[in-house]
């Protein structure tokens, strides 16, 4: 597909490259040509110069003949009116980013009367899934599927688990419900076969419904009631969607940020939550603020080392979860061997969103994705297809569909009419189940493009 995308960003740069290993025609748009030259260094793209409101430079970028228009600049309006000047002179699909909290009740509003196909809150949908990290705090990621069905789950194997040494076969009795999917050790991803042993300190991804995940991890005897209190530093627009979530959840919220005006705002928005003024990297503040008795501490500064040494200084001192905010992408190598807890990359989250769109919007003859998160540290891909009657899976057990299978990828789950099965060999593919698929091969389109 031919995918226009508004500005050179973050996230821009992060679609455009990830779009362009797919095979798709991209085209880029920025006033900063700097920007775009260096940038067209590093991927194949066509690069436009100028303001992508502008009907001259979107017909430059050949909106005629595009199929969607991505705006992820840094004003909410500006991606807006570049979706509003697209669907005026062309049939394309667009998506627009947009953040400010004054629009997000009239999102869908927005979309109806704009004729807006996606519009994505990188803020929001962050906040939203460190509030179901926060519900389950053993856990260092979840992603769902299947409606919310069905979980993938990530946490830390420690010693008292008594886990290391065993091959998966022999973890079949202990994991009835559940099944190990991915495992990370040193720089490594494994999609693990019966064979696989396992070590203390991996970090292991389990498939199951939120039930089973429950039920397992309270075999670990870790815990699976959500936190009752949570310390959030950095009272920016993503601490205040997270406040507001928790605040409904019924959790116990403080927000510690050193803008005294932002204070008095997050003040009359949030009744329900403590806001405190302050410098959530002075020492005295954090004490002041219920740091050592915070059952969860949230580094969501708008500085990414000042996250990290937080959440590192609240590793040595406390037992709360942590989960720590990381903007910069460039890094996520050396942050991945820091213990502090869950990392969320907002970048990422709204790449993915947005590239699980674009995938679906191919719609490929034998299904297409419903959903797809990157795991693992964005090395490997849990998608969800829906199965259609032509498929060539269809109709088949996993034993006759083993020896076709792709390298490095696992049937992890089968939800067929609304029962969610964790397949064995004699379990079968029928049209209309959801399959969920976990591989370390990236650009995966359709539920065919798991053989090989």
């Amino acid at each position: 597909m031919r995918i226009i995308i508004i500005g050179c960003g973050k996230v821009g740069r992060t679609l455009a490259q990830q779009l362009s290993e797919e095979n798709h025609d991209i085209v880029i748009v920025d006033l900063a040509a700097k920007k775009l030259q260096e940038f067209n260094e590093e991927v194949d793209a066509i690069c436009v110069t100028g303001n992508g409101a502008s009907i001259g430079v979107l017909e430059e970028a050949g909106i005629d003949v595009a199929d969607v228009l991505i705006a992820v600049t840094g004003s909410d309006e500006l991606n807006l009116l570049c979706c509003l000047v697209a669907r005026k002179v062309s049939e394309c699909r667009t998506i627009a980013r947009v953040r400010n909290p004054v629009y997000q009740r009239d999102i869908n509003f927005i979309k109806e009367r704009m004729g807006i196909s996606m519009i994505i809150n990188p803020e929001y949908t962050t906040a939203a899934e460190i509030t179901g990290l926060l519900r389950f705090p053993s856990a260092i990621q979840i992603d769902t599927f299947a409606g919310g069905s069905v979980q993938i789950v990530k946490f830390k194997l420690l010693p008292e688990f008594q886990m290391s040494g065993l091959p998966m076969y022999k973890l079949a009795d202990r994991l009835p419900k559940v099944l190990i999917c991915a495992v990370e050790r040193d720089e490594m991803i494994t999609i693990p076969r019966g064979d696989f042993v396992l070590r203390d300190n991996d970090l292991v991804s389990i498939v199951g419904t939120h039930r089973d995940c429950e039920h397992f991890f309270k075999q670990l005897g870790l815990s699976t009631r959500p936190v009752k209190n949570a310390l959030i530093v950095g009272g920016g627009t993503l601490g205040y969607y997270l406040a507001q979530q928790l605040c409904d959840a019924k959790i116990d919220v403080r927000i510690v940020e050193r803008d005294h005006a932002r204070c008095e705002l997050l003040c009359e928005r949030l009744p329900g939550a403590s806001v405190i003024n302050g410098d959530g990297s002075d020492r005295k503040i954090l004490l002041q603020s219920g740091f050592l008795s915070a059952e969860a501490i949230v580094s969501l500064t708008s500085i990414d080392e000042e996250n990290i040494f937080l959440s590192q200084f609240a590793k040595d001192r406390t037992k709360a979860k942590l989960v720590t905010k990381v903007n910069r992408l460039a890094f996520d190598s050396i942050i991945q061997k820091l213990d502090i807890g869950s990392v969320v990359y907002p970048k990422y989250i709204t790449a993915d969103n947005i590239l699980q769109y674009v995938r679906a919007l191919q719609n490929a003859v034998g299904s297409s994705v419903e959903t797809l998160c990157r795991i693992l540290d964005n090395r490997a891909e849990a998608l969800e297809f829906t199965v259609k009657q032509d498929s060539l899976v269809a109709n088949k057990t996993l034993i006759q569909l083993s020896r076709g299978l792709k390298k490095d990828l696992l049937v992890c789950s089968i939800n067929h009419n609304g029962k969610v099965i964790i397949p064995k060999g004699q379990d079968s593919i029928q049209p209309g189940d959801s399959v969920i698929i976990v591989t370390t091969q990236k650009g995966l389109q359709d539920i065919n493009d798991i053989l090989e």
